[in-house]
């Protein structure tokens, strides 16, 4: 059974993008200071976020229960051990930009029942957020949820949360015609759907590699950090032009700023 460690996932990791971690270069740390400098933001009118590992800690280790059915439901579909299962998921994820598309584009999988299946997870340790509420709520401007998971799964996320009455729109990967994040067509979309200008926009995701496609079109985009095996894939480059460890620290850092 998976065991998920609620006091970590409870504990606020206040750092905005300043000092070094332990272990973390000097370099790194002041790439941080320089790009972080305009925390205001004051020309970004609208703010999308991904979903898992960013609006909640990655330590709440909500993700885990996911990876581990999309091992199940390879290992079933192909037959393999779950080691097999487990290599190529990550084989896909790092080819197809997400283990859905390389399962559809190999193996011809129906999206709908993969999402079905390895979103069946328990909810239960994500625990309420007033702290991000309050931040949202004073944050100006149209908020939206841009994830490659489904809308079912956002809806549950923000509902344990309680910031579902924050966010205008969910734009899911079905919205995105399949195509994952860092797709550029499904940022094109998302900005064409919610009919956002990317120059007035600021893009938040824990993978820098998503953040990329965002730069290209004009949005000011957001590293959160974590410590997560998919967050260390994608090269740091200037498309990231922020880097904060916190969310909510971050977002009353903005506040603060704008005054």
């Amino acid at each position: 059974m998976l065991k998920i460690d609620l006091t970590s996932c409870n504990q606020a990791r206040f750092r905005l993008a300043g000092g070094p971690r332990l272990g973390q270069s000097r370099v790194m740390a002041e790439t941080d200071i320089v790009r972080g400098r305009d925390r205001a933001l004051a020309h970004v009118e609208d703010w999308v976020f991904d979903l898992d590992n960013t609006l909640y800690p990655a330590s709440c280790n909500l993700f885990a229960q996911i990876d581990q059915r999309m091992g199940a439901f390879i290992s079933e579909l192909l037959d393999v051990s779950l080691a097999e299962a487990r290599a190529l998921q990550k084989h896909y994820f790092r080819e197809h930009g997400t283990t859905m598309r390389g399962l559809m584009d190999q193996h011809g999988v129906d999206p709908e029942v993969f999402l079905a299946f390895v979103h069946e997870i328990d909810h239960s340790p994500l625990p309420e957020s007033p702290a991000l509420a309050a931040a949202l709520a004073r944050l100006p401007g149209r908020k939206v949820i841009f994830t490659n998971a489904s809308v079912a799964h956002a809806e549950k996320v923000m509902a344990r949360l309680g910031v579902a009455d924050q966010f205008e729109a969910i734009f899911d990967i079905v919205a995105a015609d399949y195509r994952p994040k860092p797709d550029p067509a499904a940022y094109r979309q998302l900005a064409e759907a919610v009919e956002m200008e990317p120059r007035t926009t600021a893009f938040v995701d824990d993978i820098p590699r998503n953040l990329a496609p965002a730069a290209e079109i004009g949005m000011t985009t957001v590293w959160l950090r974590t410590e997560t095996e998919y967050a260390q894939q994608g090269d740091i480059g200037d498309h990231v032009h922020h880097v904060a460890d916190d969310l909510v620290a971050w977002l009353e850092g903005v506040l603060a700023a704008r005054g």
